[in-house]
């Protein structure tokens, strides 16, 4: 037995009895859920109809792609739900705890590197940060 079989990687193709898709050969019925996003649609419970095997895996025909996207049938996909104001407020939250620095307290344009740096670079090392690239913190006024 070869080390290669033993590992499990010479899987059969279709491994999840679905029907299989080289990339650039699915029907037109059928899109991602990438694909189904740019049209303001999404998969609506569906479950996935075939796989779509990406560009790598066409030259190994007899291996199982292990990068393969589901395709679901555009006829079923449902329109995106609205965003509510509650979402959208959460998303904000969300983004305000990547981009703030816990230190100055500006909020980036960009996500800071807080798992590795725990704080934005000039609070960090001293590298001065543009001015375009963060808003400045909230200031408080006293009541006198």
């Amino acid at each position: 037995m070869s080390a290669r079989t033993r590992r499990g990687q010479d899987r059969p193709r279709a491994w999840q009895s679905l029907p299989e898709y080289d990339w650039g050969t699915a029907p037109d019925r059928l899109a991602t859920r990438r694909q189904l996003r740019a049209q303001q649609l999404r998969p609506g419970g569906q479950e996935p109809v075939a796989l779509l095997r990406c560009r790598a895996c066409a030259t190994r025909p007899h291996r199982a792609c292990t990068r393969a996207a589901y395709l679901y049938r555009l006829d079923r996909a449902l329109p995106v739900r609205p965003m509510t104001l509650a979402k959208e407020a959460a998303l904000d939250r969300a983004m305000a705890a990547r981009t703030t620095c816990p230190l100055c307290r500006r909020r980036y344009h960009h996500c800071l590197p807080l798992r590795t740096l725990g704080s934005c670079l000039e609070c960090h090392d001293g590298t001065p940060a543009d001015p375009t690239t963060y808003t400045a913190p909230p200031h408080h006024s006293l009541a006198a």
